[in-house]
């Protein structure tokens, strides 16, 4: 048997660099003519604007005569985001083999230049699974991965990448996979998936049009499962959609539920030629992101609402009454829930928060001020001369979203709260980074010592579990 060292070294590119195979076919061999015709479909291709994250794009890895505009409506999203880690999840076409296999080291080279692999990632995924391996030869002759990456570079800078390619892989498979990505991926927010995928095959316009269309459905209904068996049984058709079904899977896992296609076209549109007989291949691009639901403050509302927190504070320990405090920020007119934390020394000295109001959010904070200072039964009340000594850090929260499960709970990302009858209790997002809880840590407790219920009650058919994000700032 071959030992790894001997098998890296099998395939037909010298070393652990990979040449490029597909340039002068798929796409321009010349730097010059590629780069020029990248920058044609940037400034041709119109992308809606998502007001969201994204996690993973879907692209198709036709010739870019085919396929690249197609291709563009998704890159121009990510463009110039700053993506440190891009994972490429492609069909192979020639090789047969179980699982993933992942490029372990070195580097891709295209005609834009050379592409280092993230072997700290790439070598995360090899070691928590056999399901992950590194099979050199899967790639060798293989363009659904280098297709993908003269597009990346084009619209990306200072990342690496990690190559993945598939053969025969079952659902459980698909779902391993996407669990392992999930915890290696962990709480990076720089990480990307593309998954490379053409879509039906065959040989007639109004087929492929029926076809599709099915397919994408499945995927705008966000149904892992449905996508995956009807690839088996030939409803939908997409010659990468195992690599689909991952993705959609990591997506729901990580809390990114929304699917938004771009394009949707096919040969016959880039070429003209509609008459049926002649082979068709449709095309699709798609993301997969998470709407924006936090409440971006600038500098300046920070610093107001850092200014009314304290203000209020010192104001009221003389007074023993609520100051009238002013701000003319639209943000901060807005109605919002918050969370004022005092610290002293280093020690929490008091917290306390309004998640649901209809009240203005510099009026909420300069409340929840005075409450954490004088009402927090924790701690005795602040007293005047120690509030000098005391940090003040304010949590903006964006407003309650109920949720099915806890798989869409992300660590760090994430308050949670969870009610069962007159019972409930609330962990801001940071909770889960100062403690280094897991996800069935940070529950358990939230349920033991907020809410006053079973450790396991978040389980529970009838425990509701809402989410919810914060902008966390302090003076």
């Amino acid at each position: 048997m071959l030992s790894f060292l001997q098998f890296f070294c099998s395939s037909s590119w010298a070393g652990n660099t990979k040449p490029a195979e597909f340039a002068g076919q798929f796409y321009p061999e010349g730097k010059k003519e590629l780069s020029v015709l990248l920058s044609s479909y940037e400034d041709s291709v119109i992308s809606p604007a998502l007001k969201g994250d994204i996690l993973a794009i879907i692209v198709p890895h036709a010739g870019y005569g085919y396929s690249g505009k197609t291709a563009a409506s998704a890159y121009n999203l990510i463009r110039a985001k700053p993506y440190k880690t891009v994972v490429i999840i492609g069909p192979s076409h020639h090789k047969l083999f179980r699982g993933f296999s992942v490029y372990a080291s070195g580097a891709f080279f295209t005609p834009l230049g050379k592409l280092d692999v993230d072997e700290s990632f790439a070598g995360k995924l090899i070691a928590q699974s056999d399901l992950a391996v590194f099979n050199a030869d899967a790639f060798n002759q293989e363009h659904s991965v280098e297709v993908e990456l003269p597009f990346l570079q084009s619209a990306l800078k200072d990342f690496k990448i990690v190559p993945v390619v598939y053969s025969d892989v079952t659902f459980d498979d698909c779902k391993e996979f996407a669990s392992l990505l999930n915890r290696v991926i962990g709480l990076r927010q720089d990480v990307l998936i593309v998954v490379s995928t053409d879509m039906y095959h065959g040989y007639s316009l109004k087929e492929a049009e029926d076809i599709d269309g099915l397919t994408l459905a499945a995927l705008k209904r966000m149904d892992a499962e449905a996508l995956y068996y009807g690839l088996r049984d030939g409803t939908f058709q997409m010659c990468g959609g195992f690599g689909a079904v991952t993705g959609l899977i990591l997506a729901k896992q990580a809390g990114y539920n929304n699917f938004e296609l771009l394009s949707n076209t096919n040969s016959a549109q880039a070429t003209g030629n509609y008459k049926d007989g002649n082979w068709l291949v449709g095309y699709a691009a798609g993301v997969f992101y998470r709407k924006e639901d936090r409440l971006m403050l600038n500098d300046s509302e920070k610093k107001r609402l850092l200014e009314i927190a304290r203000s209020s504070i010192e104001s009221f320990l003389k007074t023993s009454k609520p100051p009238d405090v002013k701000a003319d920020q639209p943000n901060l007119l807005r109605s919002g829930g918050a969370f004022v934390t005092l610290h002293e020394d280093g020690m929490l000295r008091g917290c306390i928060g309004n998640i649901v109001t209809d009240t203005a959010l510099y009026i909420t904070v300069r409340d929840m001020a005075i409450a954490s200072a004088t009402n927090d039964p924790r701690f005795r009340r602040l007293k005047p001369e120690e509030l000098k000594k005391v940090k003040i850090e304010i949590s903006a929260l964006s407003p309650l979203e109920k949720v099915n499960s806890a798989d869409n709970i992300e660590l760090g990302k994430h308050g949670v709260l969870v009610k069962k009858g007159f019972r409930s209790g609330v962990f801001l997002p940071q909770v889960a980074l100062e403690t280094g809880w897991s996800k069935e840590e940070f529950l358990t407790n939230l349920c033991v010592e907020k809410a006053g219920l079973a450790p396991d009650a978040w389980k529970d058919k009838d425990t509701d579990i809402y989410i919810f994000s914060a902008q966390v700032f302090s003076e």
